[in-house]
């Protein structure tokens, strides 16, 4: 769409889009207080980012070609525990999220760590930044699997800690409007007890409050679930009351149909991962049957398992590992046999899950330009590093480039809620 006008009310939300030629449209455009683009400009709508490790800012890149069992152990972990220093923890995160807004990134979902003060202050640099945060005070008691140094001492610690920063995070300073949210965040199942899975379960139904988890990333996780509780990762987690509206489950890559069938039933969602399942997962989500059923899906960056901060860069790859999986890689295999037919996705299907799939995935009213949907928007200076978009594209093609294309270099004003967080347009 050209020269389109919007009125963005005291809330922060569209409440009106109009098209040049009509009565609207002069009318918003005459007023004193209007905003113009340039002309070499585009508007689309920010993205979300469903699926982050705050704390592994630091080693974002680093370890990749290592097992995940020594890569949580040697570097993860040990990273994760120094937030119980404060002054360690702003500075790594308020980096963070200047960077995945500078990258368009208007909604994020976050993992914090076990340590309550460092959590909030994550959640009070969103608040601060304008970012749409929901944060997670990670839960993980399970002696067996998590380090001496890394764990909550028992259930009842990890529940009492979870309901403090729930409270905490509703109660900051200038979070009214909810802009920050506090999330349920038992790390996965093989790290928590059966009772602090039932805990958090109940505590979810009392308090309403979003839940996020990891689910079946990996063969040994899946195998590991379904050992213990001789259940798949989603049934278990539906019998201990997590898998709710607007739960988040990390990566899914070994869901089968019945497992995603419960997804849908409860209103979950999926957040897929590209980058970090090619290193660690074993598997490739199946997002086009994901789609098709339509399970609600978005994309996650998966810092630090994943090496971007930009959703833009998870959208790429995201068709990427599409294609990759109906071709199939194998060449010794006979075309016939090599991959798995009707995989593939297309940008526009990528371009969805950065920005309304998203959004959708946690209930929120964002990601598409219409009224009755919060003003998150992300301008694009057209001609900058590769992107060339030309008066003759159509919106197909416009979608393909920028999906290929658009980096933080490309993105030079960003709105959340209505309120510009970043403003690089100085050229």
């Amino acid at each position: 769409m050209e020269d389109v006008a919007f009125l963005i009310d005291e809330r922060g939300n569209i409440q009106e889009r109009a098209v040049k030629g009509g009565a609207l449209y002069a009318a918003l455009s005459a007023r004193e207080d209007v905003r113009r683009m340039p002309s070499d400009s585009l508007l689309i709508p920010g993205v979300t980012d469903l699926h982050i490790h705050a704390p592994q800012w630091p080693q974002a890149g680093m370890a990749l070609d290592e097992p995940l069992e020594r890569w949580l152990g040697v570097y993860t972990f040990p990273l994760e525990s120094r937030y119980d220093d404060v002054f360690f923890a702003e500075e790594v995160y308020s980096d963070l999220v200047r960077t995945l807004l500078e990258n368009g990134t208007t909604t994020a979902l976050y993992f914090a760590t076990i340590h309550e003060e460092s959590s909030l202050a994550l959640a009070r640099i969103c608040l601060e930044q304008g970012q749409r945060g929901f944060v997670g005070l990670v839960a993980m008691d399970n002696a067996a699997l998590c380090p001496p140094t890394y764990r909550h001492a028992n259930a009842q610690q990890a529940l009492d800690a979870t309901r403090r920063f729930i409270a905490a995070v509703r109660a900051l300073p200038g979070n009214e409007g909810g802009l920050a949210q506090p999330v349920i965040t038992p790390r996965f199942i093989p790290a928590c007890s059966d009772a602090l899975l039932e805990g958090l379960g109940e505590l979810a139904a009392e308090t309403g409050v979003r839940v996020q988890t990891h689910a079946s990333e990996s063969d040994w996780e899946h195998r590991h679930v379904l050992e213990r509780t001789g259940k798949t990762d989603t049934e278990a987690l539906d019998g201990f009351g997590l898998l709710r509206d607007a739960t988040v489950l990390a990566h899914a890559g070994f869901l089968n149909a019945t497992d995603r069938a419960r997804v849908r039933a409860r209103n979950a969602a999926l957040a897929h991962c590209p980058i970090s399942n090619a290193f660690f997962a074993g598997a490739a989500l199946p997002v086009r049957t994901v789609l098709d059923e339509h399970t609600r899906c978005g994309l996650g960056t998966d810092i630090s398992g994943g090496y971007s901060p930009s959703i833009f860069e998870n959208a790429r790859q995201a068709v990427v590992t599409s294609r990759l999986l109906e071709s199939g890689v194998d060449p010794d295999r006979s075309p016939g046999e090599r991959g798995r037919p009707d995989s593939r996705i297309t940008f526009q299907e990528a371009f969805w899950l950065a920005t309304r799939g998203g959004a959708e995935a946690l209930g929120t009213s964002a990601g598409q330009l219409l009224p009755g949907q919060a003003f998150d928007a992300l301008e694009i200076r057209n001609g900058r590093r590769g992107l060339r978009l030309s008066p003759t594209d159509d919106a197909e093609r416009c979608v393909q480039k920028i999906v290929c294309h658009v980096t933080a270099e490309n993105i030079v004003r960003v709105w959340v809620n209505g309120r510009m967080v970043v403003d690089k347009a100085y050229n």
